[in-house]
């Protein structure tokens, strides 16, 4: 599932924290002195955020210039993106401080938010409502190499690393396959990228996503990834098949033949437990890198929902690889 885009919200790290800020942050509506009888439309305005008030920075970390790198991690990809450090204070409890910080669009095209955080006593993670994400100059560093260790999925285009993008998705998500165009562009565009797909199935929604799983396991264990890729095409393409046990024997099969594969041979493999374990191992690293929905892309641990608009996509994607020193 994907939350409804607006152009701040595609930062996922952040997207589900924003709130909107007082009504002293209204854009201003005035409409412009019209050039002829006929009146103006009203032109928006970037937000004017009040001074910061001294009083309001009790704490001595993180500093301002960690919370302005943390936010240009998040938000830099769009240049319209403003924000401004409101107050860094202490807290009753030592170690952990409130940092808020005020955001909005510099066009005055969408309402200003609230962003307000916990930073944890390591100064490496802030607390959100009730998640723990990255925090720093770096936010994405500690799911990057998370990432190049164990996200050992199939994978389309470069063999390197640098550039990482995994996808987790759920053969039976209907989000995730309509962000496999998506998928298909960024192979094409992003050719020094390794573009890698990570079983992540949702039993409770999904009942025949797990055995979609093992299966594409198995294929991709046989035949390697070019088999694993027209496997995965053919069942998103027949999806629906995936909505009864009967429906999903056919489709899984019947994907397995068009990826060149025994379908027998392949249901055997699927039912091992190692199999198994292979899916399960899958399914923990998307929690480990925080993965709250499918279908999401990791873009060298930053996370992005994988069907948010294609340009959108790109830019996030080429600003990650220019933060991260790579040439593209």
């Amino acid at each position: 599932m994907i939350r409804n885009s607006v152009r701040l919200a595609v930062a996922v790290a952040l997207a589900a924290f924003f709130s909107p800020v007082p009504r002293v942050f209204a854009q201003d509506q005035t409409p412009a002195t019209p050039p002829a009888a006929e009146p103006a439309a009203p032109r928006a305005a970037a937000p004017a955020f009040p001074p910061p008030d001294p009083a309001d920075f009790t704490a001595t970390s993180p500093t301002k210039e960690v919370v302005n790198a943390f936010m240009e991690a998040n938000l830099g990809f769009d240049a319209n993106a403003m924000w401004q450090v409101q107050a860094i204070q202490k807290t009753q409890i030592s170690g952990i401080n409130k940092v808020i910080v005020f955001v909005g669009d510099k066009t005055g095209k969408q309402q200003p938010y609230r962003f307000a955080f916990f930073t944890t006593p390591d100064g490496q993670h802030i607390i959100v409502g009730d998640r723990i994400i990255p925090f720093g100059e770096h936010p994405f560093a500690e799911y990057r190499t998370l990432l190049q260790q164990k996200a050992n999925g199939p994978y389309r285009g470069a063999a390197g690393k640098d550039l990482e993008i995994v996808e987790f998705a759920d053969f039976q998500c209907p989000h995730c396959k309509a962000a496999q165009a998506n998928m298909d562009k960024l192979v094409t565009d992003f050719p020094k990228a390794r573009i890698v797909f990570q079983n992540d199935p949702l039993p409770t929604i999904h009942p025949q996503s797990v055995r979609a799983a093992e299966y594409g396991v198995c294929v991709a264990k046989m035949g390697g990834a070019t088999a694993f890729f027209q496997y995965a095409s053919a069942v998103f393409d027949g999806q629906e098949g995936l909505n009864s046990a009967d429906g999903a024997t056919l489709t899984l099969n019947s994907s397995s033949t068009k990826a060149g594969l025994d379908p027998e041979k392949v249901a055997a493999c699927a039912a091992t437990p190692e199999t198994k374990a292979a899916v399960e191992a899958s399914m923990k690293l998307a929690g480990d890198v925080d993965v709250t929905q499918v279908p999401t892309l990791l873009v060298n641990g930053r996370a992005v929902p994988a069907n948010a608009p294609y340009e959108t996509l790109k830019e996030i994607i080429e600003f990650q690889a220019k933060q991260d020193g790579l040439a593209q």
